[in-house]
């Protein structure tokens, strides 16, 4: 870790950092699925899909799901019979997933406040690890990636569903208009918080490139790293093996 860190734009010392992101988090919490939908016109719903669809999470796994707070990919993984760990290192964003599961029915989620960076779970413990959306969140992402490999048993996979570089010449254009002066916009309008949505906004600028990322999760451990781009790399899917 260096002396400095960037909370979006802004070089901050690392524990500063992770205040600062618990912070924002904590702010929009309750508005977090909400904003989702407004953000991406729904797509989120059919990210979330497809990347379930690569873990193919079956019945008797034990899966972690980092940064999982509200439920939506566990959820969804649990519903094909895995038994899902939900992680977050927010308390808030755990109580908005808890109070959805149970709104649902959903009775056998283990739920747990962790830090991605130092998770208090037993070495080879899971058969997969997930984290969506939550990555580039991390202060320090290689000790989160670390800690991941860690967590899994020989065999394991890791998948990451992430905000990358968009690829697209024009396509790249407009969607840095709509992410720099829009989306700020709708935060300060759906969940009354637009610095919270600028921050956002720039975390995913400064998230590392897919190939970069990708070295990243090779340099953690991981073997047969791959990185499947959608809608030209808007958002990517990046996974690799414990072997």
């Amino acid at each position: 870790m260096t002396d400095t860190v960037q909370f979006g734009d802004t070089p901050v010392a690392p524990a500063e950092k992770t205040a600062l992101v618990g912070a924002v988090f904590s702010s929009v919490a309750s508005r977090y699925d909400l904003m989702n939908d407004a953000m991406s016109g729904g797509m989120h719903r059919l990210w979330k899909d497809r990347f379930v669809a690569r873990v193919k999470p079956r019945a008797g796994e034990a899966i972690l799901d980092m940064a999982g707070g509200t439920g939506d990919i566990a959820f969804r993984m649990a519903a094909r019979g895995a038994a899902i760990t939900v992680a977050d290192i927010n308390p808030e964003m755990l109580a908005v997933g808890i109070d959805r599961a149970a709104k649902r029915g959903i009775t056998d989620l283990v739920w747990s406040e962790q830090n991605a960076e130092t998770l208090n779970l037993p070495d080879r413990s899971f058969d997969a690890y997930t984290i969506a959306f939550g990555i580039r969140n991390v202060t320090d992402i290689p000790a989160a990636l670390r800690e991941a490999h860690r967590v899994l048993r020989r065999g394991g996979r890791f998948f990451c569903l992430e905000f990358s570089t968009v690829e697209w010449p024009g396509f790249a254009d407009l969607y840095d208009v709509y992410s720099r002066r829009v989306v700020p916009q709708l935060g300060k309008r759906i969940a009354g918080d637009e610095a919270s949505y600028r921050y956002l906004v720039e975390s995913i600028r400064r998230f590392p490139p897919m190939p970069a990322f990708e070295r990243m999760v090779a340099d953690a451990g991981f073997r047969q790293t791959r990185v499947e781009p959608i809608m030209g790399g808007l958002v990517a899917i990046h996974s690799g093996w414990k072997i």
